[in-house]
């Protein structure tokens, strides 16, 4: 098997450096180890004179990068435009921030027939395609348009709606159609393929049977493979950054005080602004806590360029410094807030000085950074994860502190619970969530993954299908050479 993981960037990051984002940190080791070729965006801009997708290859492990330059023309509309203007507002539920164009969905569909092209190079007689995100809904389609009747599979890293809000994405309905090219269809949860499949059925009066759905292109199956980290490895980061200057210089400056820690892109689905409420609130309704606690808040800049996030930076920043100011001493603050980022070794070490882990957004597909938290702390003196229940991660670490990222008086009260709460009530807590965690591995779910995709596809290919209640109206046979056949390959 030849695996081709796709993605809208890769990572060359190492153990040292900033990670650039949860997906790229997720994919990284398994890829260096599988021996995946790993393709995406080289964060370069090609003009129109260059007619065909170039990628450049670079060794990582025993696998390999191949790097694209994406059409300038577009790059704009398709990633600020209708990826993260349009599709990702929706996907956390956000119908109020869908700011899209007839243009942008175009670009969208050009970058998506662009990488379409340019994986040809990599169709070799096993290969298996991998697709990863929302970016890339539309790429299975193009790919099968262009003959590839390879296994190709797709894992959405965000939430997947309802069906009344996925609606309130422009061209909603050809984009799911396109979706059901696909062998493969992957969630984090269960309730996100659940609003795909209600989705299927309502909309397309496609019905499902023990998560197959028969469309044009044949059989697509929906399941779940929640994303995991690598424990083991974080926990040896966290051991060995003890003596990092960054981190050693934490610990001292702390002087006695607690610390909670939140480590998130500047992202309105993250509930940064609910959350510094809520440690404000905290302050207010305990004012034993002042000078014996404080938050550091690591915020990464990202998508400046798209309104609501440049709202939301300032929002924040504003909010922040009223904080400080309201609750400040000459020789103490509350809060510390940064915008850069840090290598994962460093973040193991500050992930374990915080006595609690703040993950609280207001939708996510999973939060990987609730799971690096866990995974870093001293098992003989561990922290205390604070967690949103809207979390993908909250279906599997359910002994941590979960809480409604809306009620800020709510969390407030559990925050304060988190700082207090007495060591052996601490160890059961994470030993429950680390046992997790060791059994759903990244490894584990890289593997789940293919495993699942390769049986799909022999399905396909057999033709043999579970018998599903589609509506015949809706569904369209698949021309080959001018011969029309009933199951995707020919």
């Amino acid at each position: 098997m030849n695996l081709v993981v796709v993605s809208n960037r890769v990572s060359r990051a190492t153990a040292h450096e900033p990670m650039t984002g949860g997906l790229a940190a997720a994919l990284l080791p398994v890829v260096e180890k599988s021996g995946a070729i790993w393709v995406g965006s080289s964060g370069r801009l090609r003009d129109g004179a260059q007619r065909e997708p170039f990628a450049k290859i670079e060794a990582l492990g025993s696998g390999a990068l191949a790097m694209l330059d994406l059409p300038a023309a577009h790059y704009a509309g398709y990633y600020e435009g209708f990826a993260n203007s349009a599709l990702w507002p929706a996907l956390h539920s956000r119908t109020d921030l869908i700011r899209s164009s007839h243009d942008d969905y175009q670009s969208y569909r050009e970058v998506n027939s662009f990488m379409a092209r340019a994986l040809l190079r990599f169709r070799k007689p096993d290969a298996v395609f991998w697709i990863q995100d929302y970016h890339f809904l539309a790429l299975g389609a193009e790919l099968r348009d262009l003959g590839v009747t390879h296994p190709i599979g797709f894992f959405l890293h965000t939430p997947w709606p309802t069906r009344a809000i996925f609606g309130g994405v422009p061209h909603h309905r050809e984009l799911v159609e396109a979706m059901l090219a696909y062998d493969l269809i992957g969630f984090q949860t269960d309730d996100d393929r659940d609003n795909f499949l209600d989705y299927l059925s309502c909309e397309l009066g496609l019905h499902a049977s023990d998560g197959v759905v028969t469309s044009r292109f044949g059989a697509s199956r929906c399941a779940v493979f929640p994303i995991g980290i690598d424990p083991e490895k974080f926990a040896q980061h966290a051991a060995k950054a003890a003596s990092h200057p960054d981190v050693s210089r934490l610990r001292r400056s702390l002087n006695g005080e607690k610390l909670a820690i939140g480590v998130d892109r500047v992202d309105y689905s993250k509930g940064l602004v609910n959350r510094i409420e809520a440690f404000d609130r905290m302050l207010t309704l305990n004012p034993a806590l002042n000078r014996s606690v404080s938050l550091l808040q690591i915020a990464t800049l990202s998508r400046g360029t798209i309104e609501a996030y440049g709202n939301l930076q300032n929002d924040l920043a504003k909010l922040v410094s009223d904080v400080n100011g309201r609750h400040g001493e000459v020789d103490w603050t509350p809060i510390r807030y940064l915008n850069k980022g840090f290598s994962q070794t460093v973040l193991a070490g500050l992930y374990r000085t915080a006595q609690v882990g703040l993950v609280t957004p207001l939708h996510d597909g999973m939060n990987l950074v609730a799971k690096e938290y866990v995974a870093a702390q001293n098992p003989a003196d561990p922290g205390v994860l604070v967690l949103s229940k809207f979390a993908g991660a909250a279906n599997e670490l359910d002994t941590a502190l979960l809480v409604n990222p809306h009620d800020i008086d709510g969390m407030a009260r559990t925050i304060a619970t988190a700082f207090s709460m007495p060591l052996l009530e601490r160890r059961m807590r994470w030993e429950a969530m680390m046992a997790k965690l060791r059994a759903g591995t990244i490894q584990n779910w890289f593997a789940d993954f293919v495993d699942a995709l390769q049986e799909a596809h022999a399905v396909n290919e057999k033709g043999s299908v579970p018998e599903a209640e589609p509506d015949t109206s809706m569904i369209w046979p698949l021309r080959t050479s001018g011969a029309v056949v009933g199951t995707r390959y020919h």
